[in-house]
């Protein structure tokens, strides 16, 4: 049921990523019914009794859901609708991730209630801030764009992407959406840090080990703490803003994604 939820998702992604705009209400139907199909599939298939079902394409997959959720409303309160044609192919691709990489059960034996929630927090971090580095990645296009003359001049020349680019709202209104993500993505994170390193014994059944996870996770958390702390007392903004959002965004991937896929595509072992 799942792999069937996951195709549907996927198809409706891709059909409404290339309708055209003037399709409004289709688009905003089919998308809505994707993002539903996406989550349902997502639940049954990281939900079991007693445990739960991760690994890095289920937290890649969900990134990309709660990134389709955040534009669908974006989307309709803003008209982002240049958003649109870039967030949902690569959502198409993403929601498909989990059936060729099913990850590994974790079990629920034994861990207190506590744990389910602090795993929910967590991937909702994660799949915070990889809007935001996604987004951050737009706005680097977007100035790239802006600078670049000829695409200036005749945007129609440069094909759909180009097009989309070109169409995003203005830079200003761009960083204003992307400190809102970090915002509420470092609010996550810290939640996931604060009961990751208070509550180790009662979440894993054992005291907190200084691992790369744990090690990548806190430089992550520095790193978008700084980028706020230095945004509010200093202006940072352009360059700066970015440059702390990926290296942020990176070090959180490798802390979790990458090492997962590692041991379960490369090394072909569990979740530990």
């Amino acid at each position: 049921m799942q792999t069937s939820f996951f195709i549907a998702a996927a198809a409706l992604y891709a059909i409404c990523a290339f309708l055209p705009s003037r399709q409004h209400l289709a688009i905003s139907i089919g998308t809505a019914l994707g993002w539903t199909l996406h989550g349902l599939a997502l639940w049954g298939d990281v939900v079991a009794p007693d445990s739960l079902r991760l690994g890095f394409a289920v937290m890649l997959s969900a990134a990309l859901w709660i990134s389709v959720g955040f534009y669908w409303l974006d989307n309709r309160n803003r008209a982002l609708d240049s958003l649109r044609v870039l967030v949902l192919p690569v959502a198409a691709c993403a929601v498909l991730l989990p059936i060729a990489f099913p990850g590994s059960a974790i079990t629920l034996e034994g861990k207190t209630v506590l744990f389910p929630w602090h795993v929910a927090v967590a991937m909702l971090a994660y799949s915070t801030l990889t809007i935001a580095a996604f987004h951050a990645v737009l706005m680097a296009l977007q100035e790239s764009h802006l600078h670049a003359l000829r695409g200036m001049i005749n945007e129609r020349k440069g094909g759909w992407f180009s097009i989309a680019i070109a169409r995003l709202p203005a830079l200003l209104t761009m960083e204003k959406i992307l400190f809102r993500m970090i915002g509420l993505g470092f609010t996550l994170l810290t939640l996931t840090v604060v009961s990751g390193l208070v509550f180790s014994e009662q979440l894993f059944g054992k005291a907190l080990t200084w691992d790369h996870k744990t090690i990548f996770t806190l430089l992550s958390w520095l790193l978008f703490g700084v980028l706020l702390a230095g945004r509010h007392w200093r202006g940072w903004r352009g360059k700066t803003a970015l440059t702390f959002t990926l290296t942020g965004f990176v070090t959180l991937l490798l802390a979790y994604v990458g090492s997962r896929f590692v041991l379960e595509v490369v090394l072909h072992r569990g979740l530990a």
